[in-house]
């Protein structure tokens, strides 16, 4: 009847070893998924906040290159004036110039 108990005892140490086994690895396996989720939930914050910032300055490009494009029809404009009033002032040299010869 010793003998039963002893091999009853040793099959229960057996078996709470096993469970505390399984327990233990069941609790590192749920740190594991904690730990791998937080990291992940950070990554994909930073990555949004990233895409947000190229999101930011793809709207200022976009806006420097309005500003450009308008500066640079502006430009234009003025230097079709310019060029305008200096055909103007030719013209009136030009005049001035036959009028003088005429005088002569």
């Amino acid at each position: 009847m010793n003998a039963e108990q002893v091999t009853l005892a040793d099959s229960a140490d057996t078996v709470g070893a096993v469970v505390g086994a399984v327990g233990a690895a069941g609790l590192f396996t749920l740190l594991i998924v904690i730990v791998w989720q937080v990291a992940a939930t950070w990554r994909a914050r930073m990555l949004a906040a990233r895409e947000q910032q190229y999101q930011d300055l793809a709207a200022k490009y976009a806006q420097l290159l309005e500003d450009t494009v308008e500066l640079q029809r502006r430009m234009a404009d003025e230097q079709r004036q310019t060029l305008d009033e200096l055909t103007q002032t030719r013209l009136s040299v030009s005049s001035m110039e036959k009028m003088m010869r005429e005088i002569e």
